[in-house]
């Protein structure tokens, strides 16, 4: 990786270490001064937005780990999020354990369900394994509602309480943003280690030549399905705080869709780029609130039944116009954008 002119290691440690030189302890400090700072000074619709961004990166910081490290596909995401809402609903309201306890317990039961749905992985893989993990989307959902409806609620949304620290209570948008944006640093935190751990090269190995990766002595199977285990934890945290951010739980947020705009937020992102999800899911989030105020302002424009139309059909185009764009254009993602830009500057003006 190129470093800006005078930049060199001297040790290992500073090699290995994410962060190498002051400027970027510098910017790391700004940017977490400045990401807590908002809630004292930007509105609640802002804040609310920005929760389900943070939420929305953890759960495809685990499609991550799992599509872009190690090469599965999965469809089932939303699925493995479901899970760690409603074990966290049973544990919390029926059984009475404390928040802090569930959280844990609550993504350990979404990872082993991961586990699951992960070991058909060690036979098939591509198409087929997509429609493996495809099966969790009905299955899960399916339990939830057919299974114990009155401890689960069936089809009706149950209340979920807001978890607490002594006398602060998450239970307004500030206050849930702090949880959520921790939890989100902490999730980026640890995927970016996993990448550079011995776990996530052999991730790595697998995706590239699983073959190859066997020949060098990879247990196959092994890391196959701890990268389903991982990425259905993390589905599990998002899950949990999905619900802590609605103050409620019901099947239809765990749906088909969500998992595939999962997917789509991590092409457009970059496979395999930590940061690149942080950018894919922030480009997708944003641009959809850029196509509801733009359907808005069209619907005039012609008469009702051909004006809903399009106010109801122009965020599905869009959104897939812009992934079907960089898959042409640019296939690795706004991350690949990122680095040239990273490049330009610390070359800069010395080009050559």
């Amino acid at each position: 990786m190129s470093r800006p002119c005078g930049v060199f290691d001297e040790k290992y440690e500073k090699d290995q270490a994410i962060f190498r030189t002051r400027t970027h302890w510098f910017l790391l400090a700004a940017a977490l001064v400045f990401v807590f700072s908002l809630p004292s000074w930007i509105g609640g619709q802002v804040l609310n937005t920005l929760n389900l961004i943070a939420i929305t990166i953890i759960a495809v910081q685990g499609v991550n780990i799992l599509t872009g490290m190690t090469g599965q596909i999965t469809l089932g995401q939303s699925a493995f999020m479901a899970v760690g809402a409603y074990s966290m609903y049973l544990m919390v309201v029926y059984l009475q354990f404390n928040f802090w306890l569930s959280l844990p317990i609550a993504m350990l039961i979404s990872g082993i369900s991961g586990l699951v749905f992960g070991i058909p992985s060690l036979r098939i893989k591509g198409f087929y394994l997509a429609m493996a993990t495809l099966a969790a989307q009905f299955i899960i959902p399916w339990m939830i509602i057919n299974i114990r409806p009155d401890l689960t609620g069936g089809v009706e949304t149950v209340s979920f309480p807001s978890p607490r620290i002594g006398d602060f209570v998450f239970n307004t948008q500030e206050n849930i943003f702090y949880l959520v944006f921790v939890f989100a640093i902490l999730a980026i935190y640890f995927a970016r280690n996993i990448q550079r751990s011995r776990i996530g090269r052999a991730f790595i190995a697998i995706r590239d030549n699983d073959l190859a990766a066997e020949i060098m002595g990879i247990s196959i199977f092994r890391y196959k399905l701890l990268s389903f285990f991982i990425c259905s934890i993390y589905a599990g945290l998002a899950g949990v705080l999905l619900a802590v951010w609605i103050r409620g739980v019901s099947y239809e947020l765990f749906g088909l869709h969500e998992s595939i705009w999962f997917l789509g937020m991590l092409i457009l992102g970059g496979l395999g780029s930590v940061p690149g999800v942080c950018f894919g899911v922030f480009a997708i989030q944003s641009l959809e609130i850029l196509v509801r105020y733009s359907g808005g302002i069209i619907r005039p424009l012609f008469n009702p039944e051909i004006g809903r139309a399009i106010e109801l059909g122009i965020a599905p185009i869009v959104f897939g116009v812009v992934v079907l764009s960089f898959i042409i254009f640019e296939p690795k993602g706004l991350a690949q954008i990122w680095e040239r830009i990273k490049n330009f500057y610390r070359s800069w003006p010395f080009s050559y």
